[in-house]
């Protein structure tokens, strides 16, 4: 009851592991599809396309000017 609360964004946390340290590259990605968490050999970037190691599913890489990663399905 010490009234301490905030609300949680639930983006915060993607935020922080995206924009961490300025250009720290992403090595893994959970898949929009199954949610698997990918590892990737290089750091992935705009217009790689990567495939779910355990869906099969694949997608296309978009980062946008925040450095923030969105995948659209292929």
């Amino acid at each position: 009851m010490s009234g301490g609360g905030g609300s949680y964004d639930f983006d915060d946390d993607a935020e922080k592991e995206s924009g961490r340290g300025g250009g720290r590259a992403q090595k893994d990605f959970d898949c929009p599809s199954c949610n698997a968490n990918n590892p990737v050999d290089e750091p992935l970037a705009q217009g790689d396309e990567v495939r779910c190691n355990y869906c099969g599913s694949e997608f296309k890489v978009f980062v946008n000017s925040e450095g923030r990663v969105r995948f659209k399905e292929v």
